[in-house]
């Protein structure tokens, strides 16, 4: 794949990893991994704050009638999969102003920036049965993929 693709599929993917150092349970861990509220009073009012906007926004997914993601359950691999997305999608960016030309490189008519977001896409399609899904709502602290890519 090309680089544009990476970004948005591996280079998500760790940056979903780095971000979890700094989502609700990542952020009780100081550098050295002790049990530590280190984060500011205002810091930590801005992370509620957006943590209770990404709950509820998770919590209206319906992917089955009458059965809802649990945006409390899915809070850390919610905040992590936007952080990391923003992160690659940064890092993608940074890469392009350092190559111009390759902005301008389309590859089956896709430009870098569409590229990237269809290798994100590819890394969380799958095929459910309902069953599995609706046992996942329970337990699976990520949210159904569809949710994760969309």
């Amino acid at each position: 794949a090309d680089d544009a693709v990476n970004y948005g599929g591996m280079g998500a993917i760790i940056g979903h990893e780095m971000t979890h150092g700094f989502d609700d349970q990542g952020r009780q861990f100081d550098a050295a991994g002790n049990l530590r509220d280190w984060w500011s009073p205002e810091s930590a009012a801005k992370f509620e704050e957006r943590s209770k906007a990404v709950v509820q926004q998770y919590s209206e997914y319906e992917p089955l009638p009458g059965a809802h993601v649990n945006g409390e359950l899915t809070q850390g691999e919610n905040i992590a999969d936007i952080g990391g997305l923003k992160l690659a999608y940064a890092a993608l960016q940074k890469a392009l102003e350092k190559n111009p030309q390759a902005r301008e490189q389309k590859i089956d008519g896709f430009t870098p920036e569409q590229r990237f977001f269809l290798g994100w896409a590819q890394a969380w399609r799958a095929n459910q049965r309902d069953q599995d899904l609706r046992l996942r709502l329970n337990t699976d602290p990520h949210s159904p993929n569809q949710y994760r890519c969309n």
